[in-house]
């Protein structure tokens, strides 16, 4: 595994072995450091390159895991088809997610690998426009990196909006559009017809830094780390109530303990992890030898997302912190349909309930009517995910609704 605290930098005569890759040019490194380290760009073919990513397994890092070579394959076919309508490559490095500081660390130490996967993707798909969405903290990283090199002087830099939805792919488009950061409902694929109606490939800055490496050094290098159905390495983001908080590169089939004893937690000292962010399902203690692999963690409802592991320790209450996040889900919302409107507030208000032990078993019996009533219906997914979290506390805290109706709980809420 490989963590951002490692400062240091090594020269590598060959591609990387093991987790370290990502990050294997050290803490903020310039092009001159990222060349001596991965060695140049090297130039391919579009068909030369779709065969490598379809060989690598290479899956997205944003949160869908959708196959890489899938989407850069469509956005190629529909700039085929329609002439003078060249496609657009965005780079997505917003991270409105509050527990994800990952796009955040490779934009400011690896900038010029993402940079790399700009460059490869828009030459497979035939793009003539490059844009880079990022957060306020990682614009002037990404701006001095440009500057740095020739070759990506022509990428536009826009910062992105500071709320949660922003993140999702149709949003990003809207808000580079018209300044509005808000997901739109759309019949056609963004790959069909995405920014200005243009064939548009949207894609979280770490699956493009992968990309990157993979042109470098081909789909068999990517696949001899992690799983066989996901393999490679992943960036994960771990938080809470650990010794440790921070950034880390593992291998995709890692497990949950694996990670946690990086950050030097005694797992007995754990209650739950939330895995894959607001949107994602929590996984007791118990269970923590489960591997990150979308097959392992979809057992709990859970997927790898966007590599978010927030812990909570034995003392603190399982329901009370979910409260918090339903509560502040239901005010990150468009605004535009009617689950999010009227569900999600609903729905908090009942879990903040629940939580005070008013009407405990009554209340979760509600939101579990609620959700049958929500899912599917929404104008994006951010009902869906919302959902899927309130479900999972449901389940893994069972025990703790029936401290709460019994007015029994002894955690503390913080």
């Amino acid at each position: 595994m490989t963590m951002t605290g490692d400062s240091a930098t090594e020269t590598l005569t060959r591609a990387p072995s093991g987790t370290r890759r990502l990050l294997a040019a050290g803490a903020e490194a310039s092009f001159e450091t990222h060349v001596r380290t991965f060695g140049a760009l090297p130039a391919r073919d579009s068909a030369a390159l779709l065969a490598e990513l379809e060989a690598s397994g290479l899956a997205g890092r944003g949160g869908a895991a959708f196959p890489t070579w899938r989407k850069l394959a469509a956005a190629a076919a529909a700039g085929s088809r329609r002439r003078g309508q060249a496609p657009i490559v965005i780079a997505n490095g917003s991270e409105g997610e509050p527990l994800s500081w990952k796009d955040q660390v490779l934009l400011q130490n690896a900038p010029h690998l993402v940079l790399d996967g700009m460059l490869t993707a828009a030459r497979a798909i035939g793009a003539r426009s490059l844009i880079l969405y990022s957060g306020s903290e990682s614009i002037g990283a990404v701006e001095r990196a440009i500057a740095e090199r020739p070759d990506a002087r022509g990428i536009e830099v826009v910062e992105a909006a500071d709320s949660f939805i922003a993140g999702e792919a149709s949003a990003v488009v809207h808000a580079i559009e018209s300044g509005d950061p808000r997901p739109i409902d759309r019949t056609a694929h963004l790959t069909d017809s995405g920014l200005r109606g243009r064939p548009t490939l949207v894609q979280n800055v770490e699956t493009l830094a992968h990309l990157g490496l993979i042109a470098r050094y081909g789909g068999d290098w990517f696949r001899s780390v992690g799983s066989r159905k996901e393999p490679g390495t992943r960036l994960v983001t771990v938080t809470g109530d650990v010794p440790r908080s921070g950034v880390f590169e593992v291998a995709t089939d890692a497990t949950l303990l694996d990670v946690l004893d990086v950050v030097q937690l005694d797992a007995r000292r754990a209650s739950a992890a939330l895995v894959g962010g607001y949107h994602g399902a929590w996984i007791p203690a118990s269970s923590f030898d489960v591997r990150m692999t979308p097959g392992e963690l979809g057992r709990f409802g859970a997927q790898p997302g966007a590599g978010i592991i927030h812990v909570i320790g034995a003392q603190r209450c399982g329901l009370d912190a979910t409260a918090e996040i339903v509560e502040y889900l239901a005010g990150q919302t468009a605004r535009q349909c009617g689950p999010c409107m009227f569900g999600l507030p609903t729905m908090a208000e009942r879990f903040s309930a629940l939580a005070h032990g008013e009407a405990a078993v009554e209340n979760a019996r509600e939101l579990l009517r609620l959700s049958d009533l929500i899912v599917g219906r929404g104008g994006c997914h951010h009902p869906d995910g919302t959902v899927r979290l309130i479900r999972s506390a449901l389940d893994v805290f069972h025990a703790d609704v029936d401290a709460h109706a019994r007015g029994l709980c002894t955690r503390s809420p913080r």
